[in-house]
């Protein structure tokens, strides 16, 4: 009787130390110190006996290594989380997400045809792949994907922000700002905002593109994109030591700083 009691102990002991090393690593992600989600999702991967468990542990550890830049790490990451449960589409859409920034498209469209199989509607794969066609000139297959997406989720940001972006990529920045304009007016998020000042950062009105920057830091001041385009304004309007603190912003939440290598250059070296 009492080495039952013991061990019941032990047992609650064991998963009240594993619950509070899973919200730990769950609190470094979401106040952006990924240095300490990493330590504390390689510990949960490592001990973890259920592979479903495991995958999601990887797949978390390897996406707080791509926020730090460790791209290698994260690849084995991500694979190790795939070969722990090959059925998770999460998985396939972060291995075809970073095959694809790496330039590898076909390796990326490749990961996306198979997590479609898994999962259908994920927005994740059509959001990706609609990139990659856009980055391909295939413009029509790009629309596709993204209205794809409003089929079964009419209200996803992601698929009408892409819809705006499209029409900005392909020089419509009229357009892209009347789409911009009405998304703002019926859900003023710092996506949208960042995607306006990004249109009109392209149409060189500086000023208009800094307000709804420094908008959508206001909205999510953890929202790393925003301190990149506020940056860009910055570097066009002769300001780079501000424009370079932006980037090391942006950096310091997530953003990845091999990325922005092109925008370093005009940083002075310290």
């Amino acid at each position: 009787m009492k080495k039952s009691l013991l061990l019941a102990a032990l047992m609650c002991t064991s998963f009240y130390l594993y619950g509070q090393d899973k919200k730990t690593a769950e609190e470094c992600f979401k106040k952006a110190d990924y240095k300490c989600a990493e330590e504390q999702y390689s510990k949960l991967a490592e001990k973890e006996q259920i592979q479903k468990f495991q995958s999601e542990y990887y797949n978390n550890l390897g996406t707080a290594q791509r926020r730090q830049g460790k791209i290698t790490a994260a690849f084995r990451s991500y694979e190790s989380a795939l070969k722990a449960n090959p059925m998770s589409g999460s998985v396939y859409a972060n291995l075809a997400s970073l095959h694809s920034q790496k330039g590898s498209k076909a390796k990326a469209l490749e990961y996306i045809a198979t997590g479609l199989k898994i999962e259908p509607e994920n927005p994740e794969f059509y959001l990706t792949r609609s990139k990659i066609y856009d980055s391909q000139g295939k413009k029509d297959l790009a629309l596709n994907d993204l209205k794809q997406i409003l089929t079964f989720a009419p209200d996803n940001i992601f698929a009408k922000t892409g819809l705006a972006n499209l029409k900005k990529n392909n020089g419509d920045l009229e357009g892209a700002l009347k789409d911009y304009n009405q998304l703002i007016s019926e859900k003023p998020e710092s996506l949208l905002y960042n995607g306006r000042a990004d249109t009109y950062f392209k149409m060189k009105k500086y000023k208009e593109s800094l307000a709804d920057a420094n908008k959508a830091i206001s909205i999510d001041p953890k929202f790393a994109q925003s301190y990149v385009s506020k940056a860009l304004v910055l570097f066009d309007t002769s300001k780079p030591k501000e424009a370079c603190d932006n980037l090391d912003k942006a950096v310091s939440l997530g953003y990845e700083k091999a990325v922005l290598a092109e925008y370093y250059t005009k940083c002075a070296k310290k």
